[in-house]
């Protein structure tokens, strides 16, 4: 007879160890509990919920959506849709969609970030000229500053806090 033993990762742990083990808080993974995006595999003894790795992997899942900007209603909405799929590859091309629109939307906000830290470096080398600035000038003469070069525009980080 075989006797297979289970590691530490493979055992059945309540779910304080599985908090632990996660990073979330009891009350998060009672929360998924109950909207059904998480269920115990067993009941100890004394009635304790007991989760399994798969467990683990459903709470990490869960947290990498909503990384992504998923609600936990949307995250219901896509298990719901998985478990009533009635073929694999309809799944599978129902969740490829799914991501690849998230991807996009990712992008999208790279892009926008990389255009807002561009903005942001401009307008902090624009700013480091200001320390040489005599300080006894006065606020409202920084939209007409002939510290910069005559084609230096202010960036309109800089420029908006002139404009009426």
């Amino acid at each position: 007879m075989l006797v297979q033993l289970q590691t530490p990762e493979k055992r059945a742990t309540r779910v304080g160890a599985l908090a632990k083990r996660t990073g979330k808080t009891v009350r998060a993974l009672h929360l998924y509990e109950e909207r059904g995006l998480l269920a115990p595999t067993s009941r100890s003894e004394s009635g304790y919920r007991l989760y399994d790795y798969d467990a683990v992997i459903r709470v990490r899942w869960i947290v990498k959506l909503q990384e992504m900007g998923f609600s936990l209603n949307q995250i219901q909405e896509i298990l719901t849709a998985w478990e009533q799929s009635h073929s694999a590859p309809g799944a599978m091309r129902r969740l490829t969609d799914l991501y690849r629109e998230k991807l996009d939307e990712t992008r999208q906000q790279m892009a926008n970030l990389a255009s807002l830290a561009s903005e942001l470096e401009s307008s902090l080398a624009y700013l480091d000229t200001c320390d040489t600035c005599d300080p006894r000038r006065l606020v409202d003469q920084c939209s007409a500053c002939d510290q910069h070069e005559a084609h230096t525009h202010a960036p309109e980080l800089v420029a908006g806090l002139h404009s009426h």
